[in-house]
């Protein structure tokens, strides 16, 4: 006999019938030819250094989170300068320590 929850059926005593899509974590890659790998390092000490205005991430290629940290420090006349730089000084770490180790392209970055 089956029972019916939340539009899954379900065997009495045994796991629903639906089964999620396993994602896999996408592994980084190597930079194909011709393409100028990122330096961990420098991404690191402009994130730690220039945080606050979104250097490291525009430098690691992803621009629209570049311009919010950007325009949230202009926009706010400063005041909103103080959690973008407490984000750029985390991400700063996390790239040096390798918790954030490929660019925006998913191509690992050089040491």
């Amino acid at each position: 006999m089956a029972d019916y929850h939340n539009g899954y059926q379900w065997e009495q005593g045994s796991q629903p019938m639906y089964n999620p899509p396993q994602y896999q974590p996408q592994a980084g890659m190597d930079p194909p030819p011709g393409y100028v790998q990122k330096s961990r390092v420098a991404a690191g000490i402009l994130g730690i250094l220039l945080g606050a205005y979104g250097v490291h991430s525009f430098y690691l290629g992803n621009a629209t989170r570049g311009l919010v940290q950007l325009l949230v420090s202009f926009l706010t006349c400063g005041i909103g300068a103080i959690p973008m730089m407490i984000w750029g000084v985390v991400d700063g770490v996390k790239i040096l320590d390798g918790r954030i180790n490929t660019d925006a392209n998913g191509v690992f970055l050089k040491d």
